[in-house]
């Protein structure tokens, strides 16, 4: 996921994303731990995203707060 695909989501967007991340990471984790994934990279690759998403929503409450 691209930093120009993130800033175009709403706050709301943004949090609904980062929920289904987290719950789609522990999904493969879990897959991971039973049999091996076809491509592990994948795991990192969700990490980086829900990341990427964490940022942009920390960033957008830190301008908020400094508009008020």
């Amino acid at each position: 996921m691209k930093s120009t695909e993130i800033n175009e989501f709403t706050l709301r967007e943004l949090e609904e994303r980062i929920d289904n991340e987290k719950a789609f990471l522990t999904k493969m984790k879990l897959n991971h731990a039973v049999s091996p994934l076809d491509n592990p990279m994948k795991i990192r690759d969700i990490r980086r995203n829900i990341a990427r998403l964490q940022t942009e929503l920390r960033r957008r409450q830190l301008t908020d707060n400094k508009e008020k």
